[in-house]
């Protein structure tokens, strides 16, 4: 399910950017605290993201992104800034290429939640603002997550969890790894 434009509160970027985004979601098996615990496992993207290469926790609210989508190599650092347990997570990156995002889980019963992706992000080459018009974007991201889903009710259980809570970048308290 895509749409043009962000709902909620959002990391975001300037108005005045010439700014694309998205909205994709998945029901997913498992529960809300699963699924949530599961994408806090940010290093383990790879594994259901297609074009994550690597991602690095350099600290409990910086990490560090290797891409490769379409060919082009991208290394990028992002800053959460708002992560609370079972509910969500927001980020922005720290520099180009330009992104914010927010995921947000949904409890639909004990073993079933929804799992909502709100991506905005500035196309920076030709290639880009052709494939933000033709929709791969939304394709790209739909396709993560039915690979997620896919990937979290094989498990069943998730591989790590960090259940702390961030606040404008800032943890405000304590969790556990």
């Amino acid at each position: 399910m895509a749409s043009h434009g962000m709902t909620g509160e959002t990391a975001g970027l300037k108005e005045e950017d010439s700014v694309e985004t998205l909205q994709e979601s998945v029901d997913v098996e498992v529960p809300v605290s699963t699924a949530y615990n599961q994408w806090t496992q940010f290093e383990s993207f790879p594994r259901f993201m297609k074009g994550v290469e690597s991602v690095e926790q350099i600290d409990e609210t910086s990490l560090h992104f290797r891409t490769s989508v379409a060919g082009v190599k991208r290394e990028y650092d992002a800053q959460i800034l708002e992560q609370t347990p079972d509910r969500c997570i927001a980020w922005v990156s720290k520099d180009k290429p330009r992104n914010a995002g927010r995921v947000t889980f949904e409890s639909l019963g004990e073993d079933l939640c929804r799992v909502n992706v709100e991506l905005e992000w500035e196309p920076e080459s030709l290639l880009e603002r052709a494939g933000a018009a033709a929709h791969v974007d939304e394709q790209q991201v739909s396709s993560d997550l039915e690979r997620f889903k896919e990937f979290i009710e094989t498990r069943g259980i998730e591989t790590g969890a960090w259940r702390a809570a961030v606040a404008r970048g800032e943890v405000d308290s304590p969790g556990a790894h």
